[in-house]
Order: structure tokens, then C-alpha cells, then sequence
């Protein structure tokens, strides 16, 4: 076989040789006749005559020198190529249209391989579970988990059954001193249990021992490989140099290898928990938690098992402050495991497939319009069909010879669709939502080459079949070929386009009407109002005043009141506040509220409220109403006066009116201390415009015994500034001036406006809607280009037949009626199809939608208007053409 293989490179020398063979054994027969006394010639005959069918041994050596159905193959192709090269208009449009298809599926099947498919970049993935715990006596505003804690992980460590292994993370932020301007590193907090049961080796150095996790033990930190490369330049002698942090002076013992990504992005920095199992007490939920199941370990095992520890959990440890055990047996913990990349991807998966199940449709449109244009191609050589059946030609060579051509176009379509999808998958990812999961790993890679060989093969066999089925049989086409006239071959045909068409026309439906229920969508979320005023006046800016620089809570607020002034005083600065987070900023701070006086009498379970920490002028910088009573003082604040904010939904849930709730106390926890209302605002959309109105209790920047600890104080807060120059270059700068004139080791980073935070609480709305706007617009084009190219198809094939009309009196109105007519019922059929497609398919994008029904009457007859209109322009151009028929040359030609 390799030698046979390697003759398909040798073939013209081995005709040489075999043609000198064959001489010599010719010239050998002849010699040997003329020796018997004949002529010249008649010696030559009669050697032909021994030896045979020259030709027939020719063919019968080639076959046994090489591999028939390659060279046949390959005979095709250059065949194919010849002939796409003499019809280079129809070549480009087939081409195009193809890469077009292919492309936008390779693109989003990018994005779908790389969030979706691509296992974790850990070791055995499939094994990593996030270990959380639900709290069904608790209702929560979000209706989220409750996470682990650290009593449970201690307990979990120790004595799970079912575990390899378990820790606890979190992610953040932190600065880094020590350069020209304070740097802000994303960081990834972990137990030293974390890195290896990831299955994580360093690069250089070492990762975490328990030594390292101990509480007292120096800080030691570990290095990704690209902030490796970024701020150290790669140098090998790193380990050993310090880092400085606004925490701590840090050791830096490692360096990890290229690639690695904590679980919710690229990370920095790696640092050690360092907790102190003795000042553990039993509460403190919301952390993050990790674990490996044992080989062979089924989730419900391990749930099961984590099931039993509970108990004992609760048991080992102290009570923390403000926990009671009736509390912690209302709550009635159970945990719950989930596969750790489902937590990673999170609920984009749904959105992700109805994109892909969108883009997809567009291929199917694009292959219908490609099945189109080689349907007429092949109709224009069905005369050398019938002379090739005629010389000798079968049913399956003339068949392979039509679908070799098809598959050459596929794959043309593909290469230059891999391009588009490089260039379109570029521009995606920019426009991608920050909070997209796993953008870093969305790349084209061998498996999405695959996809796009597998899309390509699926596209041949679509589009190319059908001139196969239809014209690789000659003595059916001659008959319906027969006298070049318009006869029941050519209304075969035309049935045949016209079927493609609806069938474009039908999907062009679907994919128009999930698009106009998606603009429906933003155009209802963009009518909501969110709470809050002066979304592009204003300005916000983090900032972070840790322990390690500050750690007196009323030097932290004296602190962000100067800075407040020096901002307020900022020219063009109307006003100025703080919080623990902006609406719609993200940020998950929650407690269980407990209203005086307030008793179940239903037996419901208690609610957690967000709690927001806000300084004085917060409300009137954002253009929050405040609907009854006032806002905070700085004396509240200084003075730590038991007072908060609440909203109006909360006020009329738990006290019937606003007025009702003025003067009420409420509490964070079982045994805090008792915070009287002072005011009431107006409800806000925290969690973005989709989501209802948020239940918030506002308390000062600095409070006494919230979240069960002695003195409250926000660190981590964000001012904002309204301005009309907010969001220009100067006054970026002179903000960050500003901050930096109190504190220089502040880093400045992630400056928005409130028209950023709002817009990218609304990203995956708008990417969603314009992708499928652009489906639904390839969709459109390809379905009108489908439906002018049957009509005129039509107006060519019944050009005589127009021009007899015309000459026995038929009026122009009147052709082209009889074309309008047989476009409007191509499109009426594909529409009618398409609503009842669109009414099933778009149950699946429910989840997307927001106050808008998946069978909204408005879209689905406008969409229907649109694209009647569409064909009816798309009809015009040909049908007016057809009135301009020349009679007498039409009588000429009968």
C-alpha cells in the first residue's frame, strides 16, 4: 500500500516506463511475424492482435500500480476546479455565501467549546465539586446558597469519608506598593489545601504547606506566570524578594505555571488564608469551598456524607456571637455539591445555545441558497451529463463527480469562514461582558477545526445531494430536457427551487422574530426604572483603605470624609457620597433583619436584607427619593448613633406604609443592637432591570454591632460624584490627584460612570440581542437573494411564454401579477411555517425575555409584515424585467 500510495507522485514516469515496455514487447511480436515472412505492417497488425487490448492493459496496470478511487478522486478535483474556475461569478457568490454560514457558526462555537465544552484546566476536573451549603429557613432576596463556612471546612477536612481533599478560597483585589503609583493585583485567597487538589505544580519554587497556612506564620506569597512576566520581567531569582502589599510584606516562595486561572478568571497573586482554628466559632457563612471526591465518589455520596457532619460541626465549635442554636436549627443546613465547572459557567450555558441554535439556522438558510445556485449550474450542463452518460459514464462516477464539486466548494467556504470567524471572534470577545465566564479560554483550537471540517462535510452533503438525486441520472433529465422548452421538467425544477426558498423564508421567520422579541426585551428594560437618577452625570471610584494601613475604624471614616471634601471640591462637582456598593454594582452583603415587634404567626422563615453602608448625600447624589423622614447626618456617623435607612418595598411589607415604619427599630442577627428608621427611600432595581425591587436597609459607614461585631466599618467602598464632566479624561485625572494627595498608596483603577454599571447590567441582554439581529439579518438577505433568484429563474424559463403573452394583448400589470402572485405564495407559505416554527422554538429563550411573552402578537406581525415587504421588493426587480419581453422575437423563435 505505501508503494502504491507513493506511485500516485510517480505516475508520469511510470507511463514512460510502461510505454517503453509495452514497445519493446510490440517490437519483439513484430519482429518475430516479419521473421515468418510478413510485411510491414501486416507484422504490426498481427502483434497487436497477440498481445491484446493495448489500452484495456494499460488501465489494468495502472490500477494494480496505484489506488484507483484516489486517482479517480483526484481527477475529480481538478475536473471541479477547472470547471469552478470558468464560472468565476457563480464561484465567489457559492464561496462567500458558504463562509458566511460556516464562519459565524465557528465563531460562536468558539465561545461554546471554550465556556461549555473544555474541561477545567485542572487535574481530573470531572472530580472537583464546590461544597455549599442551602438554608431553607432562610429566605433569601436572591434566593442563592449560603456557601460553607469555617467551622464546616475544619469538620469537612477532618472527617469526610468521601473527600481527597477540601479548602477554602475567595477572590479580590489588593494593592501593591512600593512602585512609582500603587498597583491594583487581582488575588486569589486560599487554604493550603486549595493549589494541590487542583493538581497545581509550580513553575519555580514551591506552593503552600500548612506551615505557610499557619495563623502566626510569616507571609509568603505565590506568583502567576503572567504577573511573573509583567512586573518582574521573568527573573528566575525572584524567590526569596518580598512583595509589598497594603497588608503585609510578603515572601514570594513560587511561581505558577502559564495558564493557571483561579474560578473566576486570571489571578495575580496567591496568598494563604491563615486561619486560626481556635477562633473559629459557628457562623460566618457565605465562603467559598472546594473539595475532590474520592475515586468512584457520586455526588450524592459525598452529599450524603457532608450531610452527617453537621451536627457535629455545630458541636466542636463555640457559638459566634449573636448565633443561637434555635437560629442554627431554624435554618436547617444541608449541603449541596455541584460540579465545579457548573458553578464556574454559571446560567450563561442556556444563553449560549439559543445563539448557537440561531447561528446554526443561519447556515441551514445559507446552505438552501447555496443548493439554489448549484441547482442552476448543474441545470446549465445537464447537455454534457447526457454526453458523458452517453460515452460510457455511470450513475455513481457522474454522482461522485457532482459531489466532489460540492464538498470542494464546502471546503473553500470553510477555509475563508475560519478567517471571518478569527476576525469576527475578536471583535465578540470585545464586546463580550466582563462577567462572561472563561473568555480566556475561547480560542480557535483543534476541536473547533474539527467542528468546522464536520459543518463543512454536512454543508456538501445538504446543498450537493440534491443536484446529485436530480441530474446524476441523464435519461431522466433528457426527458424532462427534452426541445428546451418550457415543460414539466422545468416546472419540476422550478417546484424544487421554490421549495428551498419557503424553506429559507420559514427560517428567516424564526430567527426575525426571536430578534424582535429580544429588541422587545431591551426596549422593556430600557423603559424600567431603576431607582436611581443622573445615570451618565455620575462618576463612581473604588477605593480600599485596609487593616494594615489604617486600622482604627474612626480614622478609616475620617480618612474617606477628607477625601469626600477634596472631591466635593473639585470644579463642577454638584455632589458627593460613598457606599459599600453602587446600585447594580454587584456586591453581596446580607443579613437577617429582624423587625421589633415583628413575629411569625405562619411559621414563614426569617428573610436576609442587603445591607448597604452609605455615607451622608448619597441619596441626593444619586437622585434616590427620599420619601419620608431624613437622610444621615455626619454627627450619626461619628457619634455612632443606632439609626438606619430603609427602602419603601420593605416598609410596606413589614409595617404597611412608610409612615407606618418611621420610628420602627430593627435589628442585624438575633442579639444585635436595636437601630431605629429615620427615613425612607425609594426602591431601586439593585441586582439590574430585570430582576424586582430590592429589599435594602441603609446603615452608616460606621456602626456598632451589625453582622454581630462590636464596631462596623466599610473599607471597601466606592464614592460617587456627579458631575457633567464625568467620564472625560481631565477629570479622571484630577480625581485621581485628589485621592492621592491623602493617601498615595490608593490604587486608581476601574473608573465608571453609573451609564457603564447600568450597561453592563444589561450585557448579556445586548450581546444576545445583537447577535441574533445579526443572524436575523444574514437570514433576511440570504431568504430575499433566495427568493429573487426564483423569479427570475422563472422569468428566464418562460421568457417565449411571456413574449406570446404580450403579443396576444396581456398588459404589463398582468405579467407581472402573474410573477407577484407566485413569489407572495412562496413567501406566504414560508411565513405561515415559520410563525408556527417560531411559536414552538422560542419556548426555549423564555428565560431570556422580560415582560414579553414567547408568542408576543406585535412581533410576530410585524416581523410577518417585514419580510412580505422584503419579498415583495425582493419580486419587483425580475417581474419587471419580464414585462419588457420583445414579443416578435419570442414569435421569431416558435
Amino acid at each position: 500500500m505505501l508503494a502504491r500510495f507513493w506511485n500516485l507522485f510517480r505516475r508520469r514516469q511510470l507511463d514512460l516506463e510502461l510505454n517503453a515496455e509495452l514497445t519493446h514487447h510490440l517490437e519483439s511480436l513484430e519482429a518475430e511475424h516479419r521473421a515468418r515472412g510478413l510485411s510491414k505492417s501486416d507484422a504490426r497488425m498481427a502483434a497487436l492482435r497477440d498481445f491484446g487490448g493495448l489500452v484495456r492493459t494499460k488501465e489494468e496496470y495502472r490500477d494494480q500500480r496505484g489506488i484507483p478511487m484516489i486517482e479517480t478522486l483526484l481527477k475529480n478535483v481538478r475536473f471541479s476546479l477547472r470547471s469552478m474556475g470558468r464560472t468565476p461569478v457563480m464561484t465567489i457568490a457559492v464561496v462567500a455565501t458558504l463562509a458566511i454560514g460556516i464562519g459565524a457558526n465557528t465563531a460562536v462555537f468558539s465561545v461554546v467549546n471554550g465556556i461549555l465544552i473544555k474541561p477545567l484546566p485542572y487535574s481530573d476536573p470531572e472530580r472537583l465539586v464546590r461544597v455549599a451549603h442551602l438554608a431553607p429557613g432562610i429566605q433569601l432576596s436572591d434566593s442563592r446558597d449560603v456557601g460553607s463556612s469555617l467551622f464546616l471546612y475544619f469538620v469537612h477536612r477532618e472527617q469526610s469519608r468521601t473527600l481527597e481533599g477540601v479548602g477554602v478560597f475567595g477572590e479580590g483585589t489588593s494593592t501593591v506598593t512600593g512602585g512609582r503609583e500603587p498597583e491594583e493585583v487581582r488575588r486569589f485567597f486560599v487554604t493550603s489545601d486549595v493549589l494541590p487538589l487542583l493538581g497545581v505544580q509550580p513553575l519555580l519554587g514551591r506552593i503552600f504547606s500548612q506551615t505557610d497556612d499557619a495563623p502566626a506564620s510569616p507571609g509568603t506569597i505565590v506568583l502567576s506566570y503572567e504577573y511573573w512576566q509583567r512586573r518582574f520581567g521573568g527573573d528566575r531569582s525572584v524567590i526569596g524578594r518580598s512583595l509589598d502589599m497594603a497588608d503585609d510584606t510578603w515572601t514570594i516562595i513560587g511561581v505558577l505555571p502559564r495558564g493557571f486561572r483561579a474560578f473566576r478568571g486570571p489571578v495575580d497573586v496567591i496568598t494563604p488564608s491563615r486561619f486560626d482554628r481556635n477562633q473559629v466559632t459557628v457562623g460566618g457563612f457565605f465562603r467559598g469551598s472546594v473539595a475532590r471526591l474520592k475515586p468512584g465518589v457520586t455526588l450524592e455520596q459525598a452529599s450524603a456524607d457532608l450531610a452527617r457532619l453537621i451536627s457535629p460541626a455545630i458541636d466542636s465549635f463555640p457559638l459566634g456571637p449573636g448565633v443561637t442554636r434555635e437560629q442554627l436549627q431554624r435554618m436547617r443546613l444541608a449541603p449541596v455539591l455541584k460540579p465545579l465547572k457548573q458553578e464556574v459557567v454559571g446560567d450563561v450555558g442556556n444563553t449560549l445555545w439559543v445563539i448557537m441554535g440561531t447561528i446554526a439556522m443561519v447556515l441551514l438558510i445559507a446552505c438552501a441558497n447555496v443548493a439554489n445556485l448549484i441547482l442552476a449550474r448543474t441545470e446549465g450542463r445537464s447537455h454534457e451529463l447526457m454526453i458523458r452518460a452517453a460515452l460510457g459514464a455511470g450513475w455513481k462516477r457522474i454522482a461522485l463527480e457532482l459531489f466532489t464539486e460540492s464538498a470542494l466548494f464546502s471546503l473553500a467556504g470553510g477555509i475563508v469562514g475560519i478567517a471571518l470567524s478569527y476576525c469576527g471572534l475578536r471583535a465578540l470577545l470585545t464586546i463580550a461582558p466582563a462577567s462572561l465566564p472563561r473568555a480566556d479560554e475561547i480560542t480557535i483550537d483543534p476541536t473547533v477545526l474539527l467542528f468546522t471540517l464536520g459543518l463543512c462535510l454536512v454543508s456538501a452533503l445538504l446543498f450537493g445531494m440534491l443536484p446529485v438525486v436530480r441530474y446524476a441520472r441523464p435519461a431522466r433529465d433528457a426527458m424532462s430536457s427534452a426541445g428546451g422548452r418550457w415543460s414539466s421538467g422545468s416546472r419540476e425544477r422550478l417546484r424544487l427551487r421554490g421549495t428551498l426558498v419557503v424553506a429559507q423564508v420559514a427560517m428567516a421567520m424564526v430567527l426575525l422574530i426571536c430578534a424582535g422579541l429580544m429588541i422587545r426585551t431591551f426596549q422593556k428594560l430600557n423603559d424600567v426604572n431603576p431607582g436611581f437618577s443622573f445615570v451618565e452625570e455620575v462618576q463612581t471610584v473604588p477605593v480600599a483603605i485596609l487593616p494594615a494601613s489604617v486600622p482604627d475604624p474612626v480614622l478609616v471614616v475620617r480618612r474617606q470624609h477628607e477625601i469626600l471634601n477634596r472631591l466635593t471640591a473639585l470644579p463642577g462637582v454638584q455632589s458627593a457620597a460613598y457606599t459599600s456598593a453602587v446600585p447594580m454594582g454587584g456586591g453581596f452583603t446580607a443579613d437577617i433583619i429582624a423587625p421589633e415587634g415583628r413575629v411569625s404567626t405562619d411559621g414563614s422563615a426569617p428573610k436576609a436584607r442587603q445591607l448597604r453602608f452609605v455615607s451622608p448625600g448619597l441619596f441626593e447624589t444619586l437622585g434616590i427619593p427620599l420619601v419620608a423622614g431624613r437622610d444621615f447626618t455626619w454627627t450619626d456617623i461619628y457619634e455612632k448613633h443606632p439609626v438606619v435607612l430603609i427602602t419603601q418595598n420593605l416598609a410596606r411589607q413589614e409595617w404597611g406604609s412608610a409612615e407606618e415604619a418611621l420610628g420602627k427599630r430593627l435589628r442585624s442577627g438575633s442579639q444585635g443592637r436595636w437601630h431605629e428608621i429615620v427615613g425612607i427611600t425609594g426602591d431601586i432595581r439593585d441586582w439590574g432591570p430585570s430582576r424586582p425591587l430590592t429589599e435594602i436597609v441603609y446603615v452608616p459607614v460606621l456602626a456598632e454591632q451589625i453582622y454581630n461585631t462590636p464596631t462596623y466599618i466599610g473599607r471597601f467602598i466606592t464614592y460617587t460624584i456627579r458631575s457633567s464632566r464625568s467620564g472625560t479624561p481631565a477629570f479622571l485625572d484630577e480625581i485621581r490627584q485628589t485621592v492621592w494627595s491623602v493617601d498615595s498608596n490608593l490604587p486608581m483603577v476601574n473608573l465608571r460612570t453609573m451609564g457603564d454599571v447600568v450597561a453592563d447590567s444589561m450585557a448579556r441582554t445586548s450581546i444576545t440581542l445583537l447577535m441574533l439581529a445579526i443572524a436575523g439579518v444574514m437570514a433576511v438577505l440570504l431568504g430575499v437573494i433566495g427568493i429573487y433568484g426564483v423569479i427570475s429563474y422563472a422569468v428566464t424559463q418562460r421568457t417565449r411564454e411571456v413574449g406570446i403573452r404580450i403579443a396576444l394583448g396581456a398588459h404589463g400589470g398582468e405579467v407581472r401579477g402573474m410573477f407577484f402572485r407566485q413569489g407572495l405564495v412562496m413567501t406566504g407559505v414560508g411565513v405561515v411555517i415559520g410563525l408556527g416554527g417560531a411559536a414552538t422554538l422560542t419556548r426555549w429563550m423564555s428565560a431570556l425575555l422580560f415582560e414579553v411573552s414567547p408568542l408576543d402578537p406585535g412581533t410576530y406581525i410585524a416581523v410577518a409584515v417585514f419580510l412580505v415587504i422584503a419579498a415583495g421588493l425582493a419580486i419587483y426587480v425580475p417581474a419587471r424585467r419580464a414585462t419588457r419581453v420583445d414579443p416578435w422575437e419570442s414569435l421569431r423563435a416558435e
